[in-house]
Parts: C-alpha cells; structure tokens; sequence
C-alpha cells in the first residue's frame, strides 16, 4: 500500500546542484518524484521542529535482499518497495541488460521473481513492482515493447491480470500507471492520455474503473492528475499539476470528495510544489515540498489537515516516504556530503538515522528507506561503492 512510489523500485538517483534526492526514474514522485526513484512527491498550520530529539540506535537486524538474476553493474540491481503487515516485500530489479523485473520476498525470505506477459525486453522496459497488501496481492505495471505503460496485479498464488484504463496513450511514455493498492484490492493511480495529460484512476477489485481530475490540475501536457497510494478506507492520496507546473497535493475519499492543500514554503514556479507519497490507515500523508530554491522538505498531514514539516537536522534534503499505522514515519535525506542516509521517527518526533551496512559513501551513494510497516520493519535499497542496488530489510 505504500506508493507508486515511491513508485517502482527501479530508479535511478540524480543528486544535481540542487540535489534532487529523488529519483529520477520514479514518475509518482518526481515532481513528479521523485526520485524515488524510478522513472520513476505534498495549508493550514505548519510546525517546524528546529531542533528535533534523537535516539541513539537500539540493536537491530539487517538483511540484505538481493533477487536472482539481479545485475551486478552500475545502476543495475535490487530495489524493494513495500511491505505489509506479515513482513512480505515487494520490489523490482535490474537484470544484466537494464531490464525490470518484479519480485516478492516472503516472511521467512524466499524470494520469487516475475514478469508480466507482454512487458518489454530492452533496458528501460519491463515489470515493475510497486505495493503489496496484507493479503499479499502485489500492483505494480509493467513497460511494453513501445515503452507504454500499463497496469497489473499479482496474486499470493502468482495470477497476474493486466490492465489498461481507457483513455491512456499507446505511445511512450503514456499509459497506465498503478501506484496502490489496499487490503480490499482496490487500486489507485492515473493514466497519461496521448496529449500526455495525467488523469486519476481507482478500480475495485471486481475491475470497474472510476476516473477523476482534480479542479485546478492543468490541462497541458505533463501536467494533470497523479493518483497515488490509497488506504483501507478507500481514500487516496496525489498531487496535481497546474497550468504553471506548480504541484499541490490532494486526499480523495472513497465517495469522491476531494480536498487539495499546499505545504505553506512550498515553492510556485514550475517543478516546485507539494508531492505526497504515502497515507496510512488513519489518514495520514507523508511526502515532501520543494521550496523556492528548490530544496526538498518532508511533511506529515494528518486527516485534520495539520501540517508539520519533517526535517533531519543536518540534512540538506529530507523526503517523507513511509508512514505506519502507528505513525511512525521513515523516509531518507541528503547530507552535506550529498550522500544519502535513512531515517525513523517516533508518533511523539523523535528521529533515528540509520544506514544500512554495504552502502557506498560516495556522492549520491547510500541508503533509501521506502516502506515500514506495523512492526516498525523498513526496506528499501543502498547504492553501493560500485553504484550497484541492494535491497535491505531493517528489523527492530
């Protein structure tokens, strides 16, 4: 359920002068991300906390995820993306070509690899695996052979059903993107239409479509509406893109009623703007804003509409990525040596940093937490010396 978020897993991780710590390839967020990172983020009162408490790291356990047939070069690799309640995780990969492919690890680490029938074979194209549900049903989309996008599911059991919200393009870049999925089955996400205009989508499970835009998305291309991750009571959260490719977030709730809000700092040229990436079981988003220089900030919302800004003291950036049902919220940030490290924080604001053993210490190289779920356990993957990916599962 997490988002597409921190859309699929394969993404790769630009670090400019402005230090975008979002990756590129993850179109949820870029802002459209993002950055998760792959092709792949959100007014009322906003509480900075200038000088926020940190624990010092209790014991916990590291495990390294690497799927088989995971390349071993240069942007090639592991990347989980979520994971539910029992502990299974769901993710992609890169194979020795720079071909995706989806993957679920379960509890007890057993790994099993798939690709959707119909997904591409050249580097860039593929299947990409974006949330799992307590029921261990993993959506996610795959990249056909023009590089169009479109949506599937995948069962316990290993059944994928493809899908494809009329109105999406055919051509690249366009199509079907699948970025949640709730206990219910119900999906969230949005379909770019041959103008590469954005427009949100939710489906049930029985496979009825509803699509939505949201008042004030811009109607020109690469702008619109993005659907993101959705919860159990049906209720999505996304951004929207204006006719000035300013982002501002928005909830809708299973009835339709929509509520759009804007990070206050949030900056309002093009690219900048408010980008949520995640909403829990009590209403809560997570995201980050980017500012007027083009600084990144993480944010919580709750379903009251507060805002609080969520910033690691020391970061240069912070992106809000993950938040439980216990309200503890993980996410990662950049340094001032422009590397990357993870972090946890408490329900009551206390921080913990951590990085994950292998990663690199190089610019743009390190650790990037995505997901935690109800037992306090995060994934997400390192970049390595050799800027190669590695999953990791961080277990209190």
């Amino acid at each position: 359920m997490n988002a597409c978020a921190v859309q699929n897993s394969a993404t790769k991780i630009t670090i400019s002068s402005s230090s975008e710590l979002t990756p590129k390839s993850n179109r949820f967020l870029k802002p459209t991300m993002i950055a998760l990172f792959l092709e792949f983020s959100l007014l009322f009162t906003s509480v900075v906390f200038n000088s926020p408490a940190f624990a010092q790291e209790l014991a916990v356990t590291y495990t390294t995820i690497t799927a088989p047939g995971a390349g071993t070069a240069k942007s090639q690799g592991t990347l989980p993306t979520a994971i539910n309640t029992s502990g299974a995780i769901a993710g992609s990969y890169y194979d020795s070509t720079g071909v995706s492919h989806g993957f679920e690890r379960s509890s007890s680490g057993t790994i099993t690899t798939f690709s959707a029938t119909g997904a591409g074979t050249k580097s860039g194209q593929g299947t990409y695996a974006i949330q799992i549900n307590n029921g261990g049903t993993i959506a996610g989309r795959y990249k056909d052979s023009s590089s169009a996008d479109h949506g599937y599911t995948r069962t316990s059991s290993g059944t994928i059903t493809a899908f494809t919200v009329i109105g999406g393009g055919k051509a690249s870049g366009q199509g079907t993107e699948c970025c949640g999925i709730n206990t219910h089955g119900t999906l969230s996400g949005y379909y770019i239409d041959s103008k590469n205009v954005r427009h949100g989508f939710v489906r049930t499970s029985a496979g009825g479509v509803t699509t939505y835009n949201v008042t004030g998305a811009g109607t020109g291309a690469d702008q619109g509406t993005q659907g993101g991750a959705i919860n159990d009571s049906g209720t999505v959260t996304g951004f929207y893109i204006d006719n000035s490719g300013v982002n501002h977030g928005f909830v809708r709730t299973a009835a339709g009623a929509i509520t759009t809000y804007s990070v206050t700092g949030a900056g309002t040229a093009s690219g900048q703007g408010t980008n949520p990436i995640y909403i829990n079981s009590a209403g809560t988003v997570v995201g980050y804003y980017t500012d007027s220089k083009g600084d990144l900030h993480g944010f919580e919302r709750t379903s009251a509409g507060v805002i609080t800004d969520i910033n690691v003291t020391g970061a240069t950036q912070t992106l809000a990525t993950g938040i439980n049902t216990a309200g503890t919220i993980t996410g990662y940030y950049l340094t001032s040596k422009k590397t990357v490290e993870s972090f946890s924080r408490s329900s009551s604001g206390t921080f913990t940093t951590f990085e994950a053993p292998g990663a690199g210490s190089g610019i743009g190289q390190g650790t990037f937490a995505f997901a935690i779920n109800a037992g306090g356990s995060i994934t997400g993957y390192y970049l390595t010396s050799g800027s190669v990916f590695e999953g990791f599962l961080r277990t209190p």
